[in-house]
């Protein structure tokens, strides 16, 4: 097809300026942005998950066997503020190499912030960037960026036309100047022209907007959007895909066919959460309609319950899959992020794909993170009585990868549950590690210290809700660390797995201060960021636990040690 997903940046909704009013989700430290970092002990900086040396960031595309990733970034400070689009490029998605800035303020329709975009393809293999620019009365307003040289498997310069912007909010066409960003990337329809969808709202109504275009530089806004749902507040980095349903394989995204679903997830900046749906595009019309049962507003799916957002998928051709990378923000204080030099990192790059059921999304680690396993230990298949606690030892616990598997003989002890209406993390916050059950909890404690003073726990339970059994999956920060500065929240997620007939999976990728966990083969993902004071480099251990009254047997558990990944 003529259009690919080969690269994404993410805007984190800020706007700093006077004259319109003007709504920011982050606040600025102008004050603050010089400051560096006075510390050389950094036990939390992440050995295999992307972060620049220093600063604030953020969160690709492949052209010419290259992997390219722009992310927002401050040069100068731990803050928001001075936002640049940096580069880094990698054959692997796993080390990465950084070059300068792809996009900074120069021009006027960007003379106050080059904010998120994503990366189209154009017949003849030529990648071009549509971004939020801020012009000079502070509006949002969308750009268009080339590369001055396609010759440059790099591309590491980039110009911008005349012609900008491309698309501008007026009195006229009903756009609020201070919520109208993130345009995706692009897809072809049929009749060979361009559409896009940028993110808005209309009071409590969040709204993706939708252009047509037929060269990429004159856009028509449509007379209706592409979607909308009341209530949900402002969409930002939306995005806009299909998926197979019938293969794991990616599809580009200009492919429209019965073979395939759409997916469309937005990010709340009312809540700092994202929520997808997954239905069906009437291209006849240019309209989405979400499928029954795929709930449309905060209380739906989402593609992690923990810190992750902004997050955007994009289409590997040379893999022939899809990727989604999600932002990984803090739990830190900024005063504390100021004092680290740095602030925000991105998640592992994960494989997606639509469930078997058609009803959700699956997530999975890229494979070629398991290049960076080291050092495996297994734990033969062992029972694991109500109350136990294993230690699994001989690999770097504090930069690990594991995985477990459990199997349960008996379901009678269930707790009995009325799940419809219940939120799963407010669940979890009632019945966390510490608190007894039946079946569960049990599961996975990751960067625990030796006297389990400190431990994050991963870990499932199960209820009985009439005449089915629940699954719920929890990661439980309340005992992460003896600072009482961090945001310890409990997650919490019910996952689609039954256990009568199905082994409850748990994968979990542990990096110093962050912990991505998997659970149910990808069903459902957390990812926490803590900062243990006792579980730090050597003082860091896992174990595999049981804290309900009935045992569970752990059919399978591997761990690795993972390597340090290179990124420059």
């Amino acid at each position: 097809m003529a259009s690919s997903v080969l690269g994404l940046v993410w805007l984190f909704s800020v706007l700093f300026g006077y004259g319109v009013q003007v709504e920011a989700s982050h606040h600025l430290y102008r004050n603050l942005e010089s400051l560096q970092s006075t510390s050389t002990n950094q036990p939390y900086r992440t050995s295999y998950h992307f972060q620049p040396p220093k600063n604030w960031i953020n969160g690709p595309m492949i052209y010419k066997g290259i992997y390219h990733l722009f992310y927002q970034y401050n040069p100068f400070g731990a803050v928001w503020g001075n936002i640049v689009w940096a580069h880094s490029t990698s054959t692997d998605l796993v080390n990465w190499i950084s070059h300068d800035p792809a996009i900074y303020p120069s021009v006027p329709s960007d003379i106050n912030g080059c904010w998120s975009g994503s990366v189209t393809i154009l017949p003849g293999d030529k990648p071009v960037i549509l971004y939020t620019g801020i012009d000079p009365q502070k509006r949002q307003v969308q750009n268009l960026a080339v590369p001055k040289n396609l010759s440059d498997p790099f591309l590491r310069e980039w110009i911008k036309p005349p012609q900008n912007p491309l698309m501008t909010p007026t009195a006229m066409n009903g756009i609020n100047a201070s919520s109208f960003r993130d345009p995706t990337t692009a897809w072809q329809g049929p009749d060979g022209r361009w559409r896009v969808i940028i993110g808005s709202k209309r009071r409590r109504r969040g709204t993706a907007i939708l252009y047509r275009s037929k060269d990429f530089i004159h856009w028509i806004k449509s007379q209706h959007p592409l979607h909308s749902s009341k209530k949900t507040g402002m969409w930002e980095c939306p995005d806009f895909f299909p998926v197979s349903i019938n293969s794991t394989n990616g599809v580009d995204t200009s492919v429209i066919s019965p073979s395939v679903k759409h997916v469309l997830k937005a990010s709340l900046d009312d809540t700092k959460h994202e929520y997808y749906t997954v239905g069906t595009y009437y291209q006849d019309k240019d309209k989405y309609i979400p499928d029954r049962g795929s709930v449309d507003d905060d209380s739906g799916l989402r593609y992690d319950y923990g810190k992750y957002y902004a997050s955007k998928t994009f289409f590997d051709s040379a893999e022939n899959r899809r990727i989604l990378l999600g932002w990984i923000n803090e739990s830190s204080s900024v005063q504390q992020d100021i004092m680290k030099g740095w602030s925000g990192i991105q998640a592992i790059p994960r494989s997606i794909w639509l469930d078997k059921t058609g009803r959700q999304l699956v997530q999975w680690p890229i494979v070629e993170i398991e290049k960076l396993r080291s050092n495996r230990v297994d734990l033969p298949s062992t029972e694991l009585k109500g109350g136990s606690v294993i230690e699994v030892s001989g690999i770097t616990a504090s930069q690990a990868d594991v995985e477990v598997s459990f199997e349960l003989s008996e379901l009678g002890k269930a707790e009995a549950l009325n799940s419809s209406g219940v939120n799963p993390q407010v669940l979890c916050s009632q019945k966390g590690a510490s608190v007894k059950g039946g079946l569960g909890p049990f599961g996975l404690l990751v960067l625990a210290s030796k006297g389990l003073e400190e431990q994050t726990a991963i870990f499932f339970r199960i209820f009985k809700d009439q005449n089915r059994y629940v699954v719920l999956m929890c990661s439980d920060q309340s005992k992460s660390s003896f600072d009482q500065d961090l945001d310890k929240t409990t997650y919490g997620a019910f996952v689609d797995v039954d256990p009568v007939h199905e082994k409850l999976s748990l994968r979990s990728l542990i990096d110093h201060s962050i912990v991505e966990s998997f659970g149910g083969g990808g069903k459902a993902c957390m990812t926490a960021r803590v900062y243990p004071t006792l579980a730090i480099n050597n003082g860091a251990h896992l174990y595999a636990f049981n804290n309900g009254t009935e045992g569970v047997r752990i059919t399978r558990l591997s761990a690795w040690t993972m390597k340090k990944a290179q990124i420059y």
